[in-house]
């Protein structure tokens, strides 16, 4: 999910007792000065975020790799122990915004610039400075003050790059009741007050979605290099050919990656066959299928917090709602 402060531009309004006026103070003040990157630019590193983004540009490999140009806030990040060398204004900024209720957080946007790539042996050295506190701001998540830092991340002493960071600060809006579930059936369910988001069907991928609607998944095989790939594609990534058949896939897959979706709630969304477990969280899988491609799909029948990379999963189908069925990934073992 992303915000921008535009999004609560029509709900801004003053702090109270004069809090913005402090806030605003802090603008410009140092949150880290003279940071060190707790490894330099490494190739197992790269490596890794390279398997988990699925990039396998031949530029980050061999013996003149460079970093992605993505990776550039991996460098300046503190991991579980954090860093010690923020400032005394960052401490003291946060500790205002939660004394004044605005606990929550949430990641609303980042912008990076990149001004040379960075190569293994790099030692990354990183400045922040808070740039804004903005106004109180009214959201759908709540109420609470953006706040925008900027780090300048230096391998040699040399600029190489800009990550500008913003955060939400706010007290969360009051909950409201939780429509109706939708429920996970082997038939048709009956209308639903809280239907899932339809999928973009075009000219490009609508015979995916016919093979959901007969109980297949199918995956694109290139008609001249046999490659196969997903999500669909009008033209083979590998050779370019525009020529394609499909394969069904057998069903059998594995979760490579997943994200824990806990904020916010759609209760469209069901992390289990509990209907009541509706629009709490639930866990969504990068599935890699036995055939060698992967797809994002939602991991079913065990709890979210209990599914687990390289964990067996079985396709099935998933009446979403009354008009809408979806390819999902049931844990293999669960009844």
């Amino acid at each position: 999910m992303t915000l921008t402060e535009r999004d609560g531009a029509a709900g801004a309004r003053g702090a109270p007792d004069g809090l913005y006026g402090i806030l605003a103070g802090f603008a410009g003040r140092a949150a880290a000065t003279a940071g060190i990157g707790k490894d330099p630019v490494n190739l197992p590193m790269i490596r890794h975020w390279c398997e988990a983004m699925g990039d396998a540009h031949p530029a980050y490999r061999g013996p003149d790799a460079v970093a992605p140009p993505t990776m550039l806030q991996a460098w300046t990040m503190g991991g579980l122990s954090g860093h010690t060398d923020r400032s005394s204004a960052h401490e003291e900024l946060f500790a205002l915004l939660d004394g004044a209720g605005y606990t929550s957080v949430v990641a609303t946007d980042c912008e990076q610039e990149y001004l040379r790539p960075l190569r293994p042996g790099d030692e990354i050295t990183f400045d922040t400075v808070i740039e804004s506190v903005s106004e109180l701001k009214t959201t759908k998540l709540g109420t609470g003050h953006f706040v925008t830092t900027r780090t300048d991340v230096r391998a040699g002493g040399e600029l190489a790059g800009t990550h500008r960071f913003r955060i939400l600060k706010y007290a969360p809006a009051a909950a409201r009741p939780k429509p109706a579930a939708p429920e996970i059936a082997d038939t048709k369910p009956a209308a639903r007050p809280v239907r899932r988001p339809r999928p973009v069907i075009n000219r490009d991928n609508a015979g995916f979605w016919e093979g959901v609607a007969a109980h297949r998944l199918l995956v694109q095989r290139c008609g001249d290099c046999a490659t196969l790939r997903f999500p669909w594609l009008p033209g083979c990534a590998d050779c370019g050919s525009r020529e394609w058949d499909t394969v069904e896939a057998s069903g059998a897959g594995t979760v490579f990656s997943y994200v824990v979706m806990h904020h916010p709630s759609f209760p469209a969304f069901t992390a289990s066959d509990d209907p009541a477990a509706a629009g709490g969280p639930y866990a969504v899988g990068l599935i890699e299928l036995a055939e060698g491609v992967r797809m994002i799909s939602n991991v079913v029948g065990v709890p979210y917090d209990k599914v687990r990379i390289g964990m067996p999963v079985r396709l099935e189908f998933l009446w979403a709602d009354e008009e809408l069925e979806l390819p999902v990934f049931r844990a293999e073992g669960e009844d």
